[in-house]
């Protein structure tokens, strides 16, 4: 398995991959208009032996209350449905972690599956003074710190880039 940034190539493979793992073509337009507006901090695919795309996740820019810290919002992760539960998603996230830490990104949020994302040092937002801008369920919204400290500095209502509520 290969973990990669996505390159203009992955773009109809990763379209692809979108619209077979989600029930809509949400996720597909949604990552379409983050790339085009810009608002993509990172994104990695993960390939199989063969080079085909069988997982991949997006990282866009949010805000706590108004004030752009660096924080980012994981938003979507997709696993390709014949590699799911085999670890590749969690791979994506631990390749991830260490590249946001490098590059100066401090703290990661996630709307998600709550039993999934805290296998990747997720814990709930509400501990540490963070609301969803969108009514959510308290258990789903998560937040994972990369840079020991910063969840201390700050706290309120996280919005996404303008993208997601389009």
């Amino acid at each position: 398995m290969l973990i990669r940034t996505e390159a203009p190539a992955d773009i109809l493979a990763v379209d692809a991959l979108l619209k077979t793992v989600f029930d809509t073509d949400a996720e597909a337009d949604l990552v379409m208009k983050l790339r085009e507006n810009g608002h993509r901090s990172l994104s990695l695919v993960a390939c199989n032996d063969d080079g085909e795309v069988v997982g991949y996740l997006l990282f866009s820019p949010v805000t706590v209350d108004g004030n752009d810290d660096n924080w980012q919002g994981l938003a979507p992760m997709a696993v390709r449905p014949d590699y799911q539960r085999q670890g590749v998603g969690l791979a994506l996230l631990e390749e991830a972690k260490s590249i946001l830490a490098e590059l100066g990104y401090p703290v990661v949020v996630v709307l998600g599956h709550s039993d999934y994302y805290p296998k990747s040092g997720f814990v709930r937002a509400s501990k540490h003074g963070l609301q969803c801008a969108w009514p959510v369920p308290d258990e789903a919204f998560m937040v994972l710190e990369l840079v020991p400290g910063t969840l201390a500095c700050r706290q309120g209502k996280v919005a996404y880039s303008p993208e997601f509520s389009a």
